[in-house]
């Protein structure tokens, strides 16, 4: 059956800012990764609260600011409630990155946006997973899996898929890395432990990871490229 599939940019495209995108699959809504950085744009910010209601789940790709800072205030200030999730190393390093953050912050003046226990409140909220786990959705997003793949970038960072009815499947792919380097294997774009799929997955994968011009890049099959999608959507 095929699905509803719609891709918002709040962050992340065009420039070299955090990331966050809202990935909506029929009825089900994503929030894929949540950054902030030093700018501290609340703009973004009351973009994702309006949007807050109706998130489903929020699937956390790497430990760094730049892609889970913004989770504090956005689970005790902007309502976010749904289920959170991430690999186990993420969840651990990415609460002592968010707590140097607020120090170093904090050291030189009042930092207001979120404090340690907001912190910790945040992170509470966080499902841990372990990489090639597929979870399986409840409530709206009855139907769909999620599972963490490695990403070769980062201690626990991940490719995430996303499969409707074990047939259609989306990749969730930023600052991946596909070479083996000495602490960490290459990424794992398919990393399947499942029956070869009759249709390729659509990927969403960073712009700036392209060795080809997007232009040829963007005729392979099912491909998507965020930046492309938030140039035609604006």
């Amino acid at each position: 059956m095929t699905s509803i599939i719609k891709l918002e940019a709040l962050s992340g495209v065009q420039d070299d800012g955090p990331l966050c995108y809202l990935l909506q699959v029929d009825q089900v809504h994503f929030l894929l990764d949540c950054g902030w950085d030093e700018r501290f744009d609340m703009a973004y910010m009351d973009a994702v609260k309006r949007r807050a209601p109706q998130i489903d789940a929020v699937l956390l790709s790497y430990a760094d600011v730049a892609h889970l800072g913004a989770l504090p205030y956005l689970v005790r200030k902007c309502g976010l409630n749904c289920p959170i999730y991430a690999t186990v190393p993420v969840y651990k390093m990415g609460q002592m990155f968010l707590y140097d953050w607020f120090l170093a912050h904090n050291n030189v003046q009042e930092f207001t946006h979120f404090s340690l226990d907001d912190i910790d409140a945040a992170f509470d909220r966080v499902q841990q997973i372990k990489h090639s786990q597929t979870v399986s959705l409840k409530g709206r997003g009855h139907g769909l899996q999620i599972t963490p793949l490695p990403a070769g970038h980062m201690i626990g960072g991940s490719i995430w898929r996303i499969t409707k009815m074990g047939d259609e499947e989306i990749v969730y792919a930023v600052d991946f890395n596909h070479k083996k380097e000495r602490h960490l294997n290459g990424c794992t774009f398919e990393g399947r432990q499942c029956k070869c799929r009759s249709t390729e997955p659509l990927r969403l994968c960073d712009v700036v990871k392209l060795t080809i011009p997007v232009a040829r890049a963007a005729t392979a099959p099912y491909r998507i490229f965020i930046e492309e999608i938030a140039i035609r959507t604006q």
